[in-house]
């Protein structure tokens, strides 16, 4: 007879090895401690090995239980995110989101719209802004959730991608032999414009702001266009961008979501798992 992995087995394998006992991971699935052994004997049947070296009142896990925790993770947590996914269809309420504009017309964007196609009777807000704003509009409940670039997580932050900031220009530019450079910036206050004039001001090169937006897609355009260089994403199309060679640094950048502290409830779950999934694919 075939034998499968069953994910019960696999839920009081993983309870045992977190609460490092079988009485502390019988008492975390609600099981008696005998009732829990039988699980796990059934399971190390099934497998051929045993998963747990046993000593005193404790466990650790053998070679076999090591290969099979991650496996036993990936399993449990896809079949909960799914069971999640399918219970909110029915979905109500109002969410407030926070994203840059310059992510609106990719991924964000398409995350967002099928989850309204989805959950047709969450009512959906979306802010697109200057991520500056973000960090206070979380704080005073303006925000539910914000999908924003940082210079460094913070705890909280949960990193769907990390990249790079470098100084690009128009793919037939060179500025290589301009005694100021023609640099294109933000017009308002952020760590994003900072760290364009401080790195500037590091290798001494002499430049001059020649154009300002409110938004990275006026940025990328003077870039386009020719008219000055700017500190841009390394994941821009290089079709008509290049990058500085005078200029080589890269600096870090993390795209986190963010949710407010009193942001609960299984709306914000849900879309938090959304975004999640979608950047983890």
């Amino acid at each position: 007879m075939t034998q499968y992995l069953d994910s019960d087995l696999l839920r009081t394998f993983l309870a045992i090895h977190e609460a490092g006992s079988v009485t502390g991971g019988a008492s975390r699935i609600g099981r008696s401690q005998s009732a829990t052994s039988l699980q796990i004997r059934q399971l190390e049947e099934v497998i051929g090995k045993p998963l747990f070296h046993r000593h005193g009142r404790g466990v650790t896990l053998t070679a076999a239980g090591e290969t099979l925790r991650p496996v036993a993770r990936q399993v449990t947590r896809s079949l909960d995110a799914t069971l999640a996914e399918l219970r909110d269809a029915g979905l109500e309420g109002r969410l407030r989101i926070g994203m840059p504009d310059d992510h609106s017309r990719s991924d964000l964007a398409n995350i967002i719209a099928d989850f309204a196609e989805r959950h047709p009777n969450v009512e959906l807000e979306v802010l697109c802004a200057l991520g500056a704003g973000f960090d206070a509009a979380l704080a005073s409940g303006v925000l539910d959730i914000a999908v924003h670039e940082v210079p460094e997580p913070r705890e909280r932050d949960r990193v769907l991608r990390k990249s790079h900031l470098v100084w690009m220009c128009g793919r037939d530019r060179d500025f290589a032999g301009s005694k100021t450079l023609p640099v294109a910036l933000f017009d308002r206050d952020c760590w994003w414009r900072d760290l364009a004039l401080s790195s500037l001001e590091a290798v001494g090169r002499r430049h001059q702001v020649v154009f300002t937006s409110e938004s990275p897609t006026g940025v990328r355009a003077a870039v386009q266009a020719g008219v000055a260089v700017a500190l841009l994403s390394e994941l821009e199309d290089t079709k008509e961008l290049r990058r500085v060679p005078e200029l080589p640094r890269r600096h870090p950048t993390y795209l986190v979501l963010q949710r407010a502290k009193e942001a609960k409830g299984p709306i914000v779950d849900a879309m938090c798992e959304s975004i999640r999934k979608a950047f983890a694919r």
